[in-house]
């Protein structure tokens, strides 16, 4: 049996691609969500599915011990899950600031933070930041979305240093417009609207298809080599 892999949000979009991917090549997985039942349909073979919120770190951990004492350790875990709450910064909830930088910072530190150790010790192990061209560049009503994403991008590099001498490799893909329901987590009627006619007008999104390949290029290369960062858009995305 392959090697152990932890994907957070992975009951839509890219992780749920990234899921049935990994899974076709023979990967044990453990998958993480709110939506359980969403990743249980998927039937994936030696598939450890579990509620959890990723700002649990108690849950968060006993699905991993779980999935470890099954499977073996933890290889590579995939950070996808994460929030897009688009809004004029003049008029937003702050609890939608909070919410994506609980989620988008926080959940994603906590998964590092449960896996990290064990990869320095073992001299091996693989952290895969999703990540997006907000964190790059900034855009009109993604100000706190894309400070979160530009967090991820500066914690990733840093942890890539600190740990490259013992062999782990942490790297970030930056997806641009990918069809998923990330959008749909935005509460603004304008703000979405606005956001469709932008994405239509560039003709063909990203599929969760294309971002699970990268994932897949990025870990299966051999170990000693590290892909630090993916930068993907649809071809007709300008910025």
């Amino acid at each position: 049996m392959k090697k152990l892999v932890v994907i957070t949000g992975a009951s839509s979009g890219i992780g749920e691609a990234t899921a049935k991917l990994l899974s076709s090549m023979g990967h044990p997985l453990l998958l993480l969500a709110r939506r359980v039942e969403r990743m249980e349909v998927l039937n994936l073979p030696n598939t450890i599915c579990r509620k959890v919120d990723i700002l649990d770190t108690k849950t968060f951990q006993q699905a991993i011990t779980e999935a470890e004492e099954k499977f073996g350790d933890v290889d590579c875990l995939v950070n996808n899950a994460g929030v897009m709450l688009l809004g004029d910064s003049t008029t937003q909830d702050i609890s939608e600031w909070n919410q994506m930088i609980d989620v988008n910072i926080k959940g994603l530190l906590n998964g590092i933070h449960l896996v990290l150790n064990k990869m320095v010790k073992r001299n091996c192990g693989t952290i895969i930041n999703i990540s997006s061209v907000a964190g790059r560049k900034t855009f009109s009503d993604h100000a706190i979305y894309c400070g979160t994403k530009f967090a991820v991008h500066s914690i990733s590099d840093a942890i890539r240093k600190e740990v490259s001498a013992s062999n782990v490799r942490v790297s970030i893909i930056a997806p641009g417009v990918v069809e998923t329901e990330l959008l749909s987590h935005t509460t603004d009627k304008g703000i979405v609207d606005g956001y469709k006619e932008w994405k239509d007008n560039m003709g063909e999104a990203l599929t969760s298809e294309n971002i699970a390949s990268a994932v897949d290029y990025i870990y299966h290369l051999p170990q000693s080599v590290c892909v630090r960062e993916v930068l993907i858009a649809p071809t007709k995305q300008p910025d």
